[in-house]
Order: C-alpha cells, then structure tokens, then sequence
C-alpha cells in the first residue's frame, strides 16, 4: 500500500469517526445508551473503516478493482458522515425534522458532501491527476443529478411515509436520508467512473 494511500486511509477513518457523532446522538436506539456508547460506535466505525481497507486490499492482489472500489466506498462513507453531520446538526439546532426546510436542509448537506467527494474521488479513489477542461463540469453534472435523486427520495419517504417502528421523527428523517444516500451513491460510482474521471485510452 503506497504512503498516500495509508495516509488518504487514516484520515477518512477518523474524519468518519468523528462525523458519525452528530447523527449518532440523534439516533434513538444509540442515543438511548448514551454519551459514552455514541463514542463507542464512533470509534468502532473508524476502526472498522481502516480495517475494511485493508481486507480490500488484500482481495486487490486478484482483481485490482477491489481496490479502486474499496476507497470508493470509504470515499462514500466519509461524504456519507458528513452529509449526515451537517444535516443533523442544522435539524438539531432548528428543531425541524420534515418539511420544506428538511429538504433545504438534505441540499445543504448533500452539497457539502459533493465538494467534498471531488477531491478525495478526483485525487485519491480514481488517481485522475490530470484535469480535463470538462472534467469539474461533468463532475457537477453528474452530482446535481445525484442531488435531485438524494433530495427527493429523502424527502418523498419523510414526507409521504410514516415513521415505522414507533422510530422518532429525526430517526426516521436519518433513515430517509440513508435510503437516499444509497440511491444517489450509486449513481455517483457509475457517473464518476465511466464519465468524470474515466481514464484517457
């Protein structure tokens, strides 16, 4: 594994730990154990982000996609943490969980996490050293269609789906979210991949 890797590796690891903080506390069935199980659950992401890249690349000795789609995934899960950071931290502190506001604020966050997945997607995840003219254009492109996914799917299941379970209304806004979140990362890979950062033949 080269330095930068172990590098790039280690940071997201704790940026996720520390990100996963804010949801966490607002998730009922943590938040009911407490403070010092919220920082548990914190830590234990981040070990299990590192030790996740190293079983990945291991598996990469076979098939060197493995790897590609290893940091991929951490990439996705670092954005993922801080998407759900900013957007429990603007719920927190507002106290609006639904609405047309939770959807401003599911853009806001979403957002955020964009800017922040081109550079780890651009410099470590795809290695694309070399900015192509169209290259930040795609990149926005491809994310507001990822955007337009994440916000609606988040907002139509918070908005038209009752909580399930007897979960609160900031879970099940966090559960909205999540699904979300898969959907639009999804899109995101194959966008990113075959379009954005798509390697020069």
């Amino acid at each position: 594994m080269k330095n930068k890797d172990v590098r790039a590796g280690l940071l997201a690891a704790v940026m996720i730990g520390i990100l996963s903080y804010p949801t966490l506390q607002n998730i009922d069935f943590v938040s009911r154990k407490g403070t010092w199980m919220v920082i548990a659950v914190s830590i234990v992401l981040a070990l299990l982000t590192i030790g996740g890249l190293a079983f990945v690349k291991l598996l990469s000795r076979w098939w060197n996609t493995f790897w590609q789609l290893g940091k991929f995934i951490v990439t996705g899960g670092l954005n993922t943490f801080l998407d759900f950071a900013v957007l429990n931290i603007l719920m927190t502190s507002t106290a609006i969980f639904a609405g047309g506001w939770f959807s401003f604020f599911k853009a806001v966050s979403f957002s955020v996490a964009v800017i922040n997945s081109y550079f780890w997607n651009k410099y470590w995840t795809f290695e694309a050293g070399n900015k192509r003219r169209a290259e930040f254009m795609e990149f926005l492109l491809v994310s507001i269609i990822g955007l337009g996914i994440n916000v609606v799917a988040a907002s139509f299941l918070v908005r038209y789906i009752q909580p399930i379970g007897g979960v609160s209304a900031i879970t099940w806004a966090n559960i909205g979210a999540l699904v979300a979140t898969i959907l639009a990362l999804l899109w995101n890979f194959l966008g990113y991949k075959f379009l954005v950062f798509r390697k020069k033949s």
